[in-house]
């Protein structure tokens, strides 16, 4: 195979909106398919903060590269190739650990979703890994016929449908990125830990303030409903009057939204139960009692009682279960059969929490 190298790259590949300029391009490797853009396996400052940004919820969906073809270090007909998302944490978490290796990354399009992710929505498929092989030339390019996937990728992608339509053999790599090194030095062969998921403390700490950002939203729109609603007279609008009768929605909706996104994730192996729902709820449970016992919230009303020990704990309850899906723990199908179930008492209990609410606020003087 004929390639020569140029250090100088003028094309716009990975420069999406979230990465004007593409420092992570650093030249080119022109093939026999044409050229093929080479990559850094070192972070830069903006790659980092696009990190950041992202584990925010801010702009999560435009944080992707370009798919197709790319090269780490000076890869040859030889050089293994990597599959992976177009959702730019992933692509990035993979090209760092193939510091020091020649290797191909080829990137599916995935519409910005991780691999896992993608995996269960279907963008990271069969379908997809075939027309990009294709797409990429790969067979002008390769001496062999195998492509390395990630293993969160496996539920996705049919490897006997790949061999059949293509020629190429699919080796599942380990979970995490950074063990391919050891990986590749075991002869692609993968260890039990390397095949193991974990799901630690600090994995779901890091995933607990997109969570917190994405809810806030709708928790703030419902405390304002909530202000304005207790504020209402006959009279027109009575700011003291609104926080007298609607302060308590405000507290428990706040405490809701903390447990439901923050406190039932960092505790999850903790809590009694299997569902997320029920992990969520419990801690919802725990904050209604708070919310009652230390600011004496409900002594004077049994109706604001009664709302606050239904809709804390079913807000709480729902807010932990859509974490389920940031769980590589968890499977498509138990989420959407845990879903089919909790949704429509959670639904139910905020609706007769909100009515129990609405008697407290109209219903007494």
């Amino acid at each position: 195979m004929k390639q020569t190298e140029s250090s100088k790259c003028n094309c716009t590949c990975g420069a999406t909106r979230s990465t004007p300029v593409a420092k992570w391009l650093v030249g080119k490797l022109h093939t026999d398919a044409g050229d093929v853009p080479r990559v850094s396996t070192k972070l830069h400052i903006r790659d980092r903060l696009g990190w950041l940004r992202v584990r925010c919820g801010i702009g999560r969906y435009s944080f992707r590269v370009s798919p197709g073809l790319y090269a780490v270090g000076s890869p040859s007909g030889s050089s293994n190739v990597f599959v992976t998302a177009n959702y730019k944490m992933s692509f990035d978490k993979l090209r760092c650990a193939l510091s020091d290796q020649n290797a191909w990354i080829l990137v599916l399009d995935t519409k910005g979703i991780n691999v896992w992710c993608a995996a269960g929505k279907g963008t990271f498929g069969t379908n997809e890994l075939v027309e990009r092989v294709k797409a990429s030339g790969l067979d002008k390019i390769l001496d062999h016929r195998r492509l390395i996937l990630p293993q969160l990728g496996a539920s996705g992608v049919s490897a006997h449908r790949v061999s059949e339509e293509l020629g190429f053999k699919v080796i599942y790599g380990p979970v995490r990125a950074e063990d391919i090194p050891a990986f590749l030095t075991a002869g692609s062969k993968a260890t039990p830990e390397m095949r193991t998921i974990s799901f630690a403390f600090m994995d779901r700490a890091i995933l607990t303030p997109v969570e917190l950002v994405i809810s806030s939203k709708h928790i703030l729109f419902a405390m304002l409903a909530a202000l304005l609603v207790a504020g209402f007279t006959g009279a027109g609008f009575a700011l003291e009057r609104a926080w007298l009768r609607g302060g308590t929605a405000v507290i428990g909706l706040a405490l809701a939204w903390l447990a439901g996104s923050f406190l039932g994730p960092l505790l999850l192996p903790y809590l009694p139960g299997r569902g997320f729902s029920v992990k969520g709820a419990e801690v919802g449970l725990a904050c209604a009692c708070l919310l009652t016992l230390v600011f004496g919230i409900g002594r004077s009303d049994v109706w604001e009682i009664v709302a606050v020990f239904l809709v804390v704990p079913a807000v709480a309850s729902f807010l932990t279960m859509t974490f389920a899906g940031a769980s590589a723990c968890t499977s498509p199908s138990g989420v959407k059969k845990e879903t089919r179930i909790a949704a429509p008492l959670q639904a139910l209990a905020v609706l007769a929490g909100a009515i129990a609410w609405g008697v407290h606020v109209f219903g007494s003087p």
